[in-house]
């Protein structure tokens, strides 16, 4: 049987004071895969009782985020007046388009216990033509997305249509961005 799999990309660790950053794109290999510019696993990491992650406001053009959680939350705000918290299995994708500020903390109340961190922050391109879309900002929760379960497969569908299902997140080049989770022993 040939292979698949036509690279392996391994991430580049950069240890943040508390949790690690695992950056898999863009790499020395492969700058990008579809519209993906960077992929960023967070964590997983149990911050110090009062600790949290800050990630002061920044500004972003021409690209979207999406941020996606395993454990832990996130509060979102930026420059159009949002203010969002995200928690597992919700996806938050912000447009930048043509320029938006934001930041990212922990929440104020799980801070005393020491916050837990989980997930993925990836970023991707816009095509040409929307690099100069009005900003935007839309959350999804985990209960909103379609999930796909059996034999020891549970495949939630952040983005894109797959697998005989459809997301309800805006997406502004064709993709498909799925979390899938294999019971002990699949493969």
């Amino acid at each position: 049987m040939d292979s698949v799999i036509s690279m392996t990309i391994a991430p580049v660790t950069h240890d943040l004071g508390g949790f690690k950053v695992h950056r898999t794109l863009p790499s020395k290999q492969r700058t990008m895969v579809g519209p993906f510019i960077f992929f960023d696993q967070m964590g997983p990491a149990r911050l110090r009782p009062g600790d949290g992650i800050d990630v002061r406001p920044h500004p972003h053009i021409n690209l979207a985020t999406v941020t996606y959680l395993f454990a832990g939350a996130i509060d979102h705000r930026d420059s159009l007046g949002t203010f969002q918290r995200i928690e597992p299995g919700a996806v938050n994708l912000m447009t930048a388009g043509r320029g938006i500020a934001h930041s990212e903390r922990s929440p104020a109340e799980e801070r005393a216990a020491g916050p837990e961190l989980d997930g993925i922050q990836t970023w991707l391109a816009l095509p040409q033509a929307k690099e100069e879309l009005e900003p935007g900002f839309e959350h999804t929760p985990a209960a909103a997305l379609p999930l796909v379960e059996g034999d020891g497969v549970r495949l939630q569908l952040i983005m894109g249509e797959g697998f005989g299902i459809q997301s309800p997140v805006t997406q502004h080049s064709p993709t498909i961005y799925a979390a899938i989770t294999l019971s002990p022993g699949r493969h």
